[in-house]
């Protein structure tokens, strides 16, 4: 389970990095003027074999620099917005969805793209080293990156930095705890960056990072693995996620690298060990016939089996695959295309998907299928598809088939990357960041229609730099997860 959910123990409603809590309307004007973003991402730096991919990449990543760049009266120093505004999230700025938007600038090999992610990297360090109340080394769920109005009047005037120094965490929407996988990713992005410059400050603060968590979240119990994190009032919680794990796979294995410590090695074999007791092996045919990993454990005793979501099915063979030894863990991308695919078009049920157009790809978890299209998905927002497609999973299930690189998994991951092309051209339209306008055909909405995740919270079809930066990982064959 991500730090951005609390959604493998289902029963605990986290509030998530990525839920729409209090979102606006899903139809939205634009306001603002019109945004110029200044990227220079030479198209051809990266392509991915898909048609327009070229174009697609630098619209892409025009995107992610409109979002890095849409408060420019509050300095330099600066995270990118997450979503457009039209989500109702103002500007928030979740750390992994920063990590994520690192990788991404680093993948398209520029110097441009350098000079964002490192810009990214040194703002993380920045909120590591100034947090309003702990000096510990970690970071929090997300942070404001500049001025609104919230939805009971108050002001939230600042930028990223508030006037007094500190890094401004996003208390309005109670964004304030830490969270294991958001810390990870955070540290891959940096171990990224020092092997991409050679700063030693970024690999100071992923070992910051990857010690906060061994103090933080390591456990005895029978699952063993690394726990959730802490909550906002800095209480240890009780659950623990594959998703988290798999991460650490990958943090303590580039870490036991770039420092030559072997204690990282040890970590990260917990941490795998955790991952691999999560393992349903096949058993037969169908979504409970095994070939897929579990989500995690509320109590650290009992694995949680239901919902299964995909991004475990993925994100484990991106951490535990290697070239030299396929994992036999592999099979849990045929079980993720097979058994959470969708077909999203304007005649599905609380589709918001234009008439005439189609979307293929993947959903969130088992329960996504599965979801009550009578009901919202939670107060205020609206009734979900069970055919929305979440295009973050689906980029990243097209990498992870990429990666794998069997028989028929580039054509099968050439359709799924063509789907989310074809969504940054037609969906989300006159979308804002800052009340600014956004370049055309620029960005990837996280999903086609709403979404139950199944865990709490929801997907819908807003720009989204979490799903934008997967895409370009995805068509540049960057995996974000090998040590």
């Amino acid at each position: 389970m991500n730090a951005r959910s609390g959604r493998e123990a289902a029963q605990h409603p986290a509030l998530s990095r990525r839920a729409l809590l209090g979102a606006a309307a899903l139809t939205a004007a634009a306001s603002g003027t019109a945004y110029a973003a200044a990227v220079n991402t030479p198209s051809s730096q990266a392509t991915s074999g898909s048609t327009g991919t070229s174009s697609a990449q630098r619209r892409a990543h025009t995107f992610l620099a409109a979002a890095m760049d849409a408060y420019p009266d509050h300095g330099d120093l600066r995270l990118t917005q997450s979503y457009t505004d039209q989500a109702g999230l103002f500007s928030t700025a979740f750390t992994y969805d920063n990590a994520l938007a690192i990788l991404a600038h680093l993948a398209v090999r520029t110097e441009a793209g350098r000079t964002r992610a490192v810009a990214l990297g040194d703002a993380l360090l920045y909120a590591q080293a100034h947090d309003p109340a702990y000096d510990d080394g970690r970071l929090r769920q997300a942070y404001n990156v500049g001025p609104y109005v919230f939805f009971d009047g108050v002001a939230q005037p600042d930028g990223f930095v508030r006037a007094d120094g500190t890094a401004n965490v996003g208390t309005q929407f109670g964004f304030t705890g830490t969270a294991v996988g958001d810390m990870a990713w955070a540290g891959i992005a940096l171990s990224a960056l020092a092997r991409r410059t050679g700063e030693r400050r970024f690999l100071d603060g992923a070992v910051r990072i990857g010690t906060w968590i061994e103090a933080n979240a390591s456990t005895e119990q029978p699952l063993g693995g690394y726990k959730f994190g802490v909550d906002g009032a800095n209480q240890k919680l009780p659950f623990s996620s594959t998703e988290h794990n798999t991460d650490l796979v990958c943090l303590f294995g580039r870490l036991a690298l770039l420092t030559g410590d072997p204690v990282w090695r040890q970590r990260r074999a917990r941490a795998r060990a955790f991952v691999e007791k999560m393992w349903q092996p096949a058993t037969g045919s169908g979504s409970q016939g095994g070939g897929f990993f579990y989500t995690g454990t509320n109590d650290g005793e009992t694995v949680n089996k239901s919902p299964i979501p995909e991004d475990t099915q993925t994100w484990t063979h991106l951490a535990l695959n290697s070239r030299a030894q396929p994992s036999r863990y592999s099979r849990s991308l045929d079980w993720a295309a097979t058994e959470l695919a969708v077909l999203d078009r304007s005649d599905r049920t609380n589709s918001t998907v234009p008439a005439g157009q189609s979307y293929e790809g993947v959903t969130f978890s088992s329960a996504s299928l599965l979801a009550d299209e009578d009901a919202p998905i939670a107060e205020f927002q609206p009734k979900p598809n069970r055919n929305g497609v979440w295009f973050e999973g689906t980029a990243h299930l097209a990498l992870a088939l990429r990666d794998r690189a069997g028989h028929g998994d580039e054509a099968r991951a050439h359709r799924l990357i063509t789907s989310v092309e074809r969504a940054q051209e037609l969906l989300g339209t006159a979308q804002t960041v800052g009340s600014r306008a956004l370049p055309e055909r620029a960005g990837v909405v996280s999903a086609t229609s709403p979404l139950d995740t199944g865990f709490g919270f929801g997907y819908y079809p807003y720009r989204h730099v979490g799903a934008t930066a997967w895409y370009l990982l995805a068509a540049t064959r960057t995996n974000p997860l090998r040590a």
